[in-house]
């Protein structure tokens, strides 16, 4: 059985195929009750359309249209997939995928290369970070959808994509042939910090995410001589994953006791359970958050949480606390469905309220973003309540950091788009650094936080 929290492009699996958790005695219901009725008068509605639209339609699009408005009229994070969404969302959970190694993001009509995968095909034909890709394959990429742009570059490992690339600094649009190749996306970097200290950063959790964590343990005891003194685990931007993987990865932080539970309809259906040993069971552990985690990492945060095993220091969490069953459908397409709710080890439910730190930090906002609401789930129409969020739900009332206006000039552009550090970008003593939300982290794992919090 497995299990995954979702959030944009990540979405979860829970019970793989089949019903849930039981249903009642069958009983006879009327033509208008059975859901069969609602079906005719979709078909009689594709008859219409067939035969009187001022143009000929296609039926798959249209039928496959239908279907997409039915799932996602429940809640943001139910969804119909294509066969060819789906195929893209199993790569993901993967971590690889056939592509040519690029992160991008989408802004101002242009797709802006974050960074180029070391080793991947991008980063040897020279795409550097900051690159606008202006067209692929000849087409525009303006007004296009960033997982269809994403999907453009993604295909069967040695075929060809062209890019057309403006670099700041040039006037002339760079052209790059690239061949496809199956491309591993590691979900796990890490860095020794000063006096034994350790960087650990979770991008999201995928398949393997775990044994990753394992490697990422056995390297950073080798290069710290002995064991680590304390971690700072980075879960900023992390939109969530594998469950599975999350809970494994907090049992190897915690020794005993519970991880979350999952409910249905108001019933517990689920309880996952700590065992004893594990990696990081003795380490001094702080979890930096921010908006932008969600699901999954809100999970561990709160798992980690609750019995005081670490503190967590950021801000409050996007509140993405629902379950998703994937259901496989014929002809390869597949069934995203809400079916439960999370909860913490204190019976907090993370349904649109998030993880609340005990250390708050407020990061200096860029000028040009005022007046920009960051997202959370809260905020999205149709989202499903925090039904029994009372329990354990209060917030804590530890201090809190405000940037200050003079730390190392403007601000960077940290909102709407996630934060987090990359790890090789991380200094050895992060109190020296200009990222002020892993300063406090860090300072407050030495118990040395030099910034007064804010009354």
């Amino acid at each position: 059985m497995r299990s995954l929290g979702t959030l944009l492009l990540f979405t979860g699996a829970a019970f793989a195929g089949g019903a849930l958790w039981g249903s009642g005695s069958a009983e006879a219901t009327s033509h208008d009750q059975s859901p069969y009725a609602m079906v005719s008068q979709v078909g009689r509605v594709l008859v219409q359309i067939e035969n009187n639209y001022v143009d000929p339609v296609d039926r798959k699009r249209i039928t496959e249209g239908a279907i997409k408005g039915m799932v996602e009229e429940l809640d943001p994070h139910s969804q119909y997939m294509s066969p060819e969404d789906y195929s893209l969302f199993q790569g993901e959970t993967e971590g690889q995928f056939g592509g040519v190694g690029i992160e991008v993001e989408s802004k101002e009509d242009s797709l802006i290369v974050i960074a180029p995968i070391e080793g991947s095909p991008a980063e040897r034909a020279g795409v550097k970070s900051g690159d606008r890709i202006v067209a692929i394959n000849g087409e525009d990429v303006s007004r296009t959808a960033l997982d269809k742009l994403v999907r453009k570059m993604r295909g069967v490992p040695g075929t060809h994509v062209r890019l057309a690339v403006r670099r700041p600094g040039m006037t002339d649009l760079l052209s790059f042939d690239l061949e496809r190749q199956v491309i591993h996306v590691a979900s796990v970097s890490t860095r020794l910090l000063d006096d034994g200290y350790a960087y650990l950063r979770i991008k999201q959790f995928q398949e393997r995410t775990h044994d990753e964590i394992l490697r990422a343990a056995a390297k950073l005891r080798g290069e710290a001589r002995g064991p680590v003194r304390g971690i700072v685990l980075d879960l900023r931007g992390n939109p969530g994953g594998l469950v599975d993987e999350a809970a494994e990865i907090a049992d190897e932080f915690l020794d005993a006791g519970t991880i979350y539970t999952t409910r249905h309809r108001g019933q517990i259906v689920d309880e996952v359970k700590a065992r004893s040993g594990g990696a990081f069971v003795s380490v001094p552990t702080v979890v930096l958050v921010n908006e932008f985690s969600a699901s999954a990492a809100e999970l561990l945060a709160g798992a980690l949480q609750d019995p005081k095993r670490a503190l967590v220091v950021g801000a409050n969490t996007f509140g993405k606390g629902s379950v998703q069953t994937i259901l496989d459908l014929p002809g390869g397409g597949g069934l995203r469905l809400t079916t439960a709710r999370y909860y913490t080890p204190s019976g907090h439910s993370l349904q649109a309220d998030g993880v609340h730190p005990d250390v708050r930090v407020e990061l200096r906002r860029d000028p040009s973003l005022a007046g920009i609401v960051i997202p959370h789930e809260s905020n999205l129409e149709g989202h499903i309540s925090a039904l029994g969020a009372g329990s354990g739900a209060v917030a804590p009332s530890g201090p809190v950091f405000r940037e200050p206006p003079d730390a190392g000039g403007p601000p960077p552009p940290r909102e709407p788009g996630p934060d987090g550090s990359e790890a090789r970008n991380v200094p050895r003593d992060p109190s020296t650094g200009t990222d002020f939300g892993l300063k406090i982290a860090y300072q407050t794992l030495r118990g040395t936080a030099g910034v007064a919090p804010s009354p």
